[in-house]
């Protein structure tokens, strides 16, 4: 594949979560993959919110100062009706969750190639244009 421009590069929540893991492995690769920067949507940010509160992962100012640094790393795309559109007729077309389809949705509307999830089929291609990516497919 070829090389990935920081504003090609879209993140799911799990790898922003997987930055408080204890899995050695899952934690670094996750560090590594947003220090190169990319693309998140507001949705990932809520998400994020709701597991580390709930897991109690974190406080909710340990929340909010964690999701401030994510954001100075990280373009952050709004989530609109658009947005809502195209996640309803993706769901649709290839039988995703709603969420999982926004997410894809906040991708390709944000031009990107690629889509970092552990949730999706790796490498598999949405609208000819976005590759899913499992950062975690390998161990090396």
């Amino acid at each position: 594949m070829a090389q990935v421009k920081a504003l090609d590069r879209f993140f799911d929540t799990n790898i922003l979560i997987y930055l408080l893991s204890a899995d050695d492995f899952k934690a670094g690769r996750s560090e590594r993959i947003l220090a190169l920067g990319g693309v998140i949507s507001v949705q990932v940010l809520n998400e994020f919110v709701a597991v580390a509160s709930r897991k109690k992962l974190m406080t909710y100012d340990e929340i909010d100062a964690f999701l401030t640094s994510i954001r100075s790393i990280l373009s952050v795309r709004s989530m609109t009706v658009a947005t809502h559109e195209l996640g309803l007729d993706i769901a649709r077309r290839h039988g995703f969750s709603i969420y999982d389809a926004l997410i894809i949705a906040a991708a390709l509307e944000a031009g990107c190639e690629c889509l970092y999830t552990e949730d999706l089929q790796h490498e598999q291609v949405i609208n000819r244009r976005l590759t899913i990516i499992n950062p975690f497919r390998e161990r090396s």
